[in-house]
């Protein structure tokens, strides 16, 4: 039953080893011919190469057959898969090289849905609302210097909360982008009386993306003032009235003044870090910055060059150091002497590196590649490595090529750190000791997608500043411990901002020198942190996930390979972690495991038991109503239910770990419909998407003492047209209705009783009178009306006939 101790002894099931060799190494084939493994072929490559930039495209399937067929080439898929009568639409990621291979292999692109100068406008909408905040802070302090007050009350709201009456004020002060002192603000206690009879409170700074906004706060107040005042720390004074909060409806989960509302742009990770730990320093009672145990391989690489053409004359170079810790300085000339049998020879002058061709005795140049990087490795092997391209055997004669400065490519601003990275979550609860129960959200696996990180920080700032003032909130953070890791894969997520936005993976370069290592590769390198878990991964021979070191889905040398996986895999090794959210985008999926099956066969990772199931389900009815409730839009019942059964297969991914290993109910959001969507959208997904993960809070408190099974009813009013009539289902407490209408069995799999809309309760459905259906309810801690078991063979569900009532 769900309310036992979480299972601890969850492990994959073994494969058979023939079907995981077979899984590990299928080809690129056409989907119109059946999928043959051979264990003798290389993985597949499609060849991405640097510089090409990606685009979303549509890829246009026959059936799932196909889907899977597309996933085992390890192409970089995006999170969307529909299905239809007519096929399934699935999109990818891809340069137009990769373009190309998949439509010589078979498969038929559809439109393109999202190009590389979408992101940089994102990127150019980024920074002009950031410098407008630049700007209007010297404007504001300009003012301040000519003798206007250099404090200004922007709001300042009155409002109860329960029996509890509540002041929230935003001041901006001239000086808040460099002064972190807080600002107090004096009360009266009424018409007529004088300010500071009220009492006094702090609000402190509001920094996003590195730039003050203003000072915000709320506070407990016994009377409603009727004025406050600020005098800033220079002496300066701003007065104003307070005005009375408009009232929230009873339906809405937050109280009066609830605060929200946090997020101005997109964060990288360096900014994203810096807020969870404002916040930590802000409130530090409740909450606490933790530095996971792995650092990161960090945003650098080592400087690289390709010179040549042909791949049989082309040589690779590497710096032995890091490109910014010298490699980004060395250089390479390969010169033609211009002499008859003159010698290959290689000179060194600082980190300037010459070489030499040999010549025969016409004075042509004779110096194979091999040789030359035979030369280099001799004559310069304190400053570099050299090798043949991609495992060549370098017989091809070398061309000069003029002075070539070897480069890490990499464009981020040196504020964001070359060394290994640290990863840091924040912790928040009252009591942060483990006898409480968890919650961990994460985001951010996959580097380029920006909006889930931005609804981690909402939520971690809606949870802490409304804890002093809205009861729901308090109940909250006493009686829960709260893990939020908003950025993964900082690495990754780096690169995805500065230097290629299509990145997925982290930035850690696995491939041999006889592959895909060189300069011309490297938005290729990395490994999809979302396939390198333990359970049910490549490795055990699930789909899904690729062993090819440039693949999209690359799975890493082994399971946990990478220090991104073992810091998440610690943080679910926290003995009291119950639940998780693993935010994503996009596709607008809501998700939990199975994540992952085998093929052929689609032999499936284990099914969570019925009450297991009940606990996901009902669950999952809150939290997505919440989400709905912020503009009505809703997450698709075709969208809701394990990966493998609404996506793909996955393997080794996160949530499989944290069910099957350590029996975490573990559900993973996929945000939006684009990774990189207008901030308008990015905005509104934040908070709708934020909405869910506090509600998700909400269910985690909510599930330990929850006993109480729901009880439902049917309710029949006339129709609009002859012979039919309207039905809606009322429940006595949050919960999934499933009901069929053909005398079947009620189950998982049948209808599920949608919302109507924004606090508008259940839909309305309009069937002939006389209809008779079968039904039953769940709610978010799997408790089943009458104690039913929906595996299709119990009897005790509930059944009522679609009729008006007499008298």
């Amino acid at each position: 039953m769900p309310h036992s101790p979480r299972p601890r002894w969850r492990r994959r099931l073994p494969v058979p080893a023939a079907l995981a060799v077979a899984t590990a190494v299928v080809l690129l084939v056409s989907p119109a011919s059946a999928i043959v493994p051979d264990a003798a072929a290389p993985p597949a490559d499609l060849g991405r190469v640097a510089d090409e930039e990606a685009n979303v495209v549509e890829v246009l399937l026959a059936d799932t057959a196909q889907l899977d067929a597309l996933v085992a080439t390890g192409v970089d898929l995006d999170h969307h898969v529909s299905r239809s009568e007519s096929g399934v639409v699935a999109h990818a990621v891809v340069t137009p090289n990769e373009a190309a291979a998949l439509t010589a292999a078979g498969y038929r692109l559809g439109r393109i849905l999202h190009r590389p100068d979408d992101a940089r406008a994102r990127v150019a909408e980024r920074e002009a609302t950031i410098a407008e905040h630049v700007a209007q802070n010297r404007e504001f302090s300009a003012a301040g210097a000519t003798h206007v007050s250099d404090v200004k009350i922007i709001r300042a709201d009155y409002y109860t909360s329960g029996t509890s009456q509540v002041l929230s004020v935003e001041a901006k002060w001239a000086q808040g982008q460099t002064a972190t002192t807080a600002l107090t603000v004096e009360r009266d206690s009424g018409p007529g009386t004088g300010i500071g009879s009220g009492g006094t409170q702090s609000i402190s700074r509001f920094v996003d993306a590195g730039v003050y906004l203003y000072h915000r706060g709320a506070s407990l107040v016994t009377t409603r003032p009727d004025y406050v005042r600020i005098t800033s720390p220079t002496g300066d004074v701003a007065v104003a009235k307070v005005q009375e909060w408009l009232p929230v409806p009873d339906t809405a989960p937050e109280g009066p003044g609830y605060q929200k509302d946090f997020v101005t742009s997109y964060l990288t990770p360096t900014e994203l870090y810096g807020r969870i730990r404002q916040l930590a320093a802000e409130f530090p009672d409740l909450a606490e910055i933790v530095e996971l145990p792995y650092k990161t391989n960090g945003y650098r690489r080592h400087a690289q060059a390709v010179l040549g053409g042909a791949t049989a004359s082309r040589v690779a170079v590497d710096s032995l150091t890091w490109g910014h810790e010298g490699g980004n300085d060395i250089s390479v000339e390969i010169a033609d002497p211009g002499a008859a049998n003159a010698a290959l020879s290689v000179t060194v002058t600082g980190k300037a590196v010459r070489v030499s061709l040999a010549t025969d005795g016409s004075g042509a140049v004779t110096s194979t590649a091999a040789q030359v990087v035979a030369a280099l490795n001799a004559g310069a092997g304190s400053l570099l490595r050299a090798y043949t391209y991609r495992g060549s055997a370098g017989t091809g004669v070398v061309a000069p090529a003029p002075r070539t400065a070897l480069s890490d490519g990499l464009a981020a601003p040196a504020a964001v750190s070359r060394e290994p990275h640290p990863v840091y979550a924040i912790r928040i609860g009252k009591y942060r000791d483990g006898s409480k129960t968890g919650v961990l959200a994460y985001a951010q696996e996959h580097a380029r997608e920006w909006v889930p990180p931005l609804v981690t920080v909402e939520t971690a700032e809606r949870l802490l500043r409304n804890y002093a003032h809205d009861g729901q909130t308090k109940q909250l953070l006493n009686n829960l411990d709260i893990w939020i890791a908003p950025s993964i894969n900082p690495d990754g997520g780096h690169y995805s901002f500065y230097d290629f936005n299509s990145q997925r993976k982290n930035m850690t370069n696995h491939c041999p020198l006889t592959g895909a290592a060189d300069f011309l590769a490297r938005d290729s390198w990395g490994v999809d942190n979302n396939r390198n878990y333990t359970e049910y991964s490549l490795f055990d021979g699930y789909s899904g996930a690729s062993p090819s070191c440039t693949s999209g889905t690359y799975a890493g040398p082994s399971e946990l390979s990478e220090p991104e996986n073992r810091n998440l895999d610690w943080l679910a090794s926290r003995p009291n972690i119950t639940f998780s959210m693993n935010l994503h985008s996009s596709g607008n999926y809501f998700m939990w495991s199975p994540g992952a099956y085998a093929l052929p066969g689609r032999l499936s990772a284990p099914r969570p038991t019925l009450a297991e199931e009940s606990a996901f389900w009902g669950a999952s009815s809150r939290i997505l109503t919440a989400i709905k409730r912020h503009r009505n839009l809703a997450v698709t019942p075709a969208r809701t239910g394990p990966i493998s059964d609404v996506l793909y297969s996955a393997a080794g991914n996160s949530g499989d770990m944290l069910w099957y290993k350590y029996g975490i109910y573990a559900w993973n959001f996929e945000v939006g419909t684009s990774f990189q969507p207008e901030w308008n959208e990015a905005h509104h997904e934040t908070l709708e998407f934020a909405n869910g993960l506090v509600e998700l809070m909400r269910v985690a408190r909510d599930f330990d003492k929850d006993r109480t099974r729901p009880e439902s009813t049917l309710s029949v009013a006339p129709g609009s047209t002859p012979g039919t009539v309207n039905v809606t289902f009322g429940v006595t407490e949050p919960a999934a209705v499933f009901y069929t209408l053909d005398g079947s069995t009620p189950t998982y799999s049948s209808t599920r009783y949608g919302s109507a809309g924004i606090r508008e309760g259940g839909e309305t459905l309009t069937v002939p009178a006389g209809t008779t259906f079968y039904w039953f309810s769940v709610d978010s801690a799997g408790n089943v009306e009458n104690n039913y078991i929906p595996d299709g063979t119990g009897r005790n569900f509930r059944k009522g006939q679609a009729v008006l009532p007499t008298g």
